[in-house]
């Protein structure tokens, strides 16, 4: 392990890897996540503004931002469309990163909580890697309720992603999200085994 751990946090939508983030920020573990850095920059960088515009066109703006399910139901329908609009938001993403820790100097262990940190490959540069899983209906569930879609929808996002058995090969950590099992104990354990490689 090197002096500071940096460690992945991720899962599919609606697996809840949210809920986990703020248990561990709780434990005073600071956590960087990468989907509201990415929604920040959507509606602030000039420069990615022009990029998405010119790729998307003008309308994917609606009174200087962006038009989040527009942008959503073009991307998560055609992996071409989301492979360029993940090229565009990306680099900026790890540059915000990148400088986020280097201003957490002091932390032992860092999170970087990210949807598609195994999809980009991302987690490869990261020290170990926790994933949240949760079973498709409940997924499905939780996402129509918070974000108002229906069901087809959350489909077409989850297939845009790679499936929770694919996800689990990679990982050094899962956690079950599934409303049945406590998430703070697995949390605890996690964090737990985090401090112990420390020390070693």
């Amino acid at each position: 392990m090197t002096k500071q751990t940096i460690i992945g946090l991720t899962g599919g939508i609606g697996a809840g890897k949210s809920t986990v983030a703020m248990i561990f920020k709780a434990l005073g573990v600071p956590v960087f996540n990468s989907d509201i850095e990415a929604k920040r920059i959507v509606n602030t960088d000039k420069e990615v503004i022009a990029s998405i515009k010119k790729v998307f066109g003008e309308d994917v703006y609606l009174h200087n931002v962006l038009d989040s399910k527009k942008i959503a139901d073009l991307a998560f329908t055609d992996k071409t469309v989301l492979h360029k609009l993940n090229g565009i938001i990306h680099p900026k993403v790890k540059e915000a990163f990148d400088k986020w820790i280097k201003n957490n100097p002091q932390e032992k262990v860092l999170i970087k909580e990210a949807a598609i940190l195994i999809e980009t490959g991302n987690y490869q540069d990261l020290d170990k890697l926790i994933l949240v899983v949760a079973p498709k209906e409940v997924k499905v569930t939780r996402v129509m309720n918070r974000d108002g879609v229906d069901s087809v929808a959350v489909t077409n996002r989850m297939n845009a992603q790679l499936p929770d058995v694919e996800k689990q090969k990679v990982a050094d950590f899962i956690i079950h999200n599934n409303d049945e099992q406590l998430v703070i104990p697995q949390v605890l354990s996690i964090y737990k085994q985090l401090n112990e490689l420390l020390v070693q």
